[in-house]
């Protein structure tokens, strides 16, 4: 035993003298080419140690060397992938032979490290399997490795001293994608006692002008190197964007975290036009951010629950998992909103309610519209509907879009190989409610699409004004469709539309004018300046509408009101965007709304034609002057008196009040003909003004 301890014991003596002999028998620019040598069969590259170069052994391995180059591949835009001003690497010698690693220095000064993609799509880090001859190649995969997780790779501990990386440089040019960025004054700075002692790594980095702030603290390490995990916090702070973890990591066998997230962003646009991604959308909103939850991953099942999030004005809770442990993703999620304010996401001004309208006669002079370039031919891709799995539900208390307000609703979302349906389970809207659904199936190889809805108890006017600024109609509305479509484009959906629908307004009133006045003969009977004391009330409006091959046909359009009638009839053609509608208001000797006698009085037809940018309203007069011809006693009986033009006058508001003088200074004289047209374009007016 003597013997062997003093024979170790010369064995050690024998490799220190040997150690410490060594700077001296090699010079050091034998050592500087042995380093360039291996580099180069290792890499294919030259490396360079251009200026000042310094190697010790003992009392620990030192290594010191300044203006270092290591060459890209010919061809790259920069002639060094890397440059280097200083390195220093000193490593106490004596804890290596009890397994411990003591590092006292590892500084890097001003590294600059350019990478490149060419426009072959090859990277310079890619070395093309250069060191397979001198046995450098990757043994990774060994069955001794450490992949397994469960070791220090032998180490009894590490300890580092003065890690160090000061005022780096890293680009990143992409010749195929056109991609590029620069992260400057890359600043880094490592504390660990001890694999057993507390971690830290605090560094900074500039990026597209901002300073970004990365911090990162563990209790201990030995936990990550083998597989039983470690406390972890992170923290990322800038003024774009601010991000924290704090909670448990365990990167072996598989990647496991279990900890709490806080990502606060004041704003998303800004953060979106930094990051090099502007958004290019309306409206003011996409500002604050702010999200806090529960992460938790298990190997490729991702979580993330218990979430609050605060978007602008609205706030909601949620929960999310993705699974890809399958052939494809698996997303679900849930998610509870207080509101949700879209004009924030709209155009400023933009809307319905807020724009004028207009109408055009067949005599009128006023510019026509430009004409709507119609639907697009462009193809519509639903393949991303095959991209995963998804299971979703979303409610929300208020929704606001433009002046509309929409109550608590509730939406279910599933995909599933292709096929998407989204069901509306709870819609409360001006006092009424609804239901309706949508599919979307890209399962074949024409797309195809679903829409029913359904809506009852809706009162008409507030929601007619806050949607479209009409104000016209009153009454309590039921309303529901159930249309279908299929096409390769927007044109072939429209061309190949199919459905029903129905409308019905009950107990209602047409605002600003009053056609029973007019039947009355009251002159002023249209059109109250302050629309709110004339009216038509009806106790129906009613009417049914179906599509075929995208022509919308109705043929009962009605509305029952004491003196006055309307029906309608006609098609609107989706493909042309056209419309062909005849309305024919009437007036009749009877007081009863729905259900009176309607076989008495004077038809004065309306025909709206043109493209839905421009329409006409003109009076079919010809049918006026056959009806009258055909049974004279209704126009007779509609009045007090058998005097034609008295009766026509009476329709129109005309005589006196409605006249003037003519050239003789007498009363101006009524065409009772032509006041029967303009009665036609007042009544439509009246109603869809």
């Amino acid at each position: 035993m003597k013997k062997l301890f003093i024979g170790l014991l010369v064995v050690i003596v024998l490799l220190v003298v040997i150690v410490v002999a060594i700077p001296f028998f090699l010079p050091l620019d034998t050592i500087k080419q042995q380093i360039a040598t291996q580099a180069r069969e290792a890499t294919g590259r030259d490396l360079a140690i251009n200026g000042d170069f310094n190697v010790s052994i003992f009392p620990s391995i030192g290594l010191k060397a300044s203006d270092v180059t290591f060459s890209n591949p010919p061809g790259a835009a920069e002639p060094q992938m890397a440059t280097l001003k200083d390195l220093v690497v000193e490593l106490q010698l004596v804890p290596l032979l009890s397994g411990q690693v003591k590092v006292d220095s590892f500084v890097l000064v001003e590294p600059v490290i350019h990478l490149e993609v060419d426009k072959d799509g090859k990277a310079n880090w890619d070395f093309g399997g250069a060191g397979a001859a001198s046995g450098t190649s990757d043994t990774s995969g060994g069955g001794g490795g450490s992949s397994g997780g469960g070791d220090t790779m032998g180490l009894e501990d590490i300890t580092l001293g003065d890690v160090r990386l000061e005022n780096g440089l890293v680009t990143y040019n992409d010749a195929v994608s056109g991609q590029a960025l620069e992260l400057s004054n890359i600043n880094m700075t490592v504390s660990m006692p001890g694999l057993d002692s507390p971690f830290t790594a605090d560094g900074s980095v500039d990026w597209n002008g901002e300073t970004l702030n990365l911090k990162l603290e563990s209790d201990q390490v030995r936990g990550l190197m083998t597989g039983a995990g470690a406390a972890m916090k992170v923290a990322l702070t800038s003024n774009p964007v601010n991000l924290s973890y704090d909670g448990q990591v365990k990167p072996l066998p598989v990647v496991s975290v279990d900890g709490t997230v806080n990502l606060d962003v004041p704003s998303v646009r800004e953060l979106a036009s930094w990051a090099g991604n502007p958004i290019d959308a309306p409206g003011d909103g996409l500002g604050p951010l702010k999200i806090d939850g529960k992460v938790k991953v298990d190997d490729k099942v991702y979580a993330f629950n218990e979430a609050t999030i605060a978007l602008d004005q609205t706030t909601g809770k949620g929960n999310f998992s993705a699974d890809l442990s399958g052939a494809k993703p698996y997303v679900k999620g849930k998610l509870d909103l207080d509101r949700l304010d879209l004009n924030a996401y709209l155009p400023a001004g933009d809307g319905t309610a807020a724009s004028g309208g207009g109408e055009s006669s067949g005599d009128s002079t006023a510019q026509a519209p430009a004409q709507s370039s119609g639907w697009s031919d462009d193809p519509i891709d639903l393949s991303g509907l095959h991209a995963a799995n998804a299971d979703f539900d979303l409610s929300v208390g208020e929704i606001l879009v433009q002046a509309m307000k929409v109550g608590k609703s509730a939406l279910t979302v599933a995909l599933k190989d292709g096929l998407l349906q989204a069901d509306l389970t709870e819609l409360n809207l001006y006092d009424g409610a609804g239901k309706g659904a949508v599919t979307l199936d890209g399962r074949g190889d024409v797309p195809a699409v679903k829409k029913s809805f359904n809506l009852t108890g809706i009162q008409a006017k507030p929601l007619l004004t806050d949607a479209a600024g009409f104000e016209r109609l009153e009454g309590t509305g039921e309303m529901g469709f159930d249309i279908a479509a299929q096409g390769k484009s927007q044109k072939g959906m429209v061309e190949n539309l199919g459905g029903k629908g129905a409308i019905k307004f009950a107990d209602g009133a047409i605002v600003g004018i009053n056609l029973a006045a007019m039947v009355r003969n009251t002159a002023s009977a249209f059109l109250d300046p302050g629309g709110s004391t004339q009216k038509t009330d009806f106790t129906e409006l009613s009417g049914t509408f179906t599509i075929d091959k995208g022509i919308l046909t109705n043929k009962d359009l009605s509305m029952f009101s004491p003196l006055i009638r309307v029906a309608g009839e006609g098609t609107a053609d989706l493909p042309q965007r056209t419309l062909d509608y005849r309305i024919t208001p009437k007036a009749v000797a009877s007081i009863e709304g729905q259900g009176g006698s309607d076989d008495q009085g004077i038809a004065v037809p309306v025909n709206i034609t043109g493209p839905w940018d421009n329409l006409t309203y003109a009076p079919d007069l010809s049918a006026v002057i056959s009806n009258i011809a055909k049974d004279p006693s209704k126009l007779i009986e509609a009045g007090s008196s058998g005097d034609v033009n008295k009766v026509l006058e009476g329709l129109t508001g005309g005589g006196a009040a409605a006249g003037g003088s003519d050239e003789e200074g007498g009363e101006k004289k009524k065409d009772p003909v032509k006041d029967i047209e303009e009665t036609g374009k007042q009544l439509l007016k009246g109603i869809l003004d």
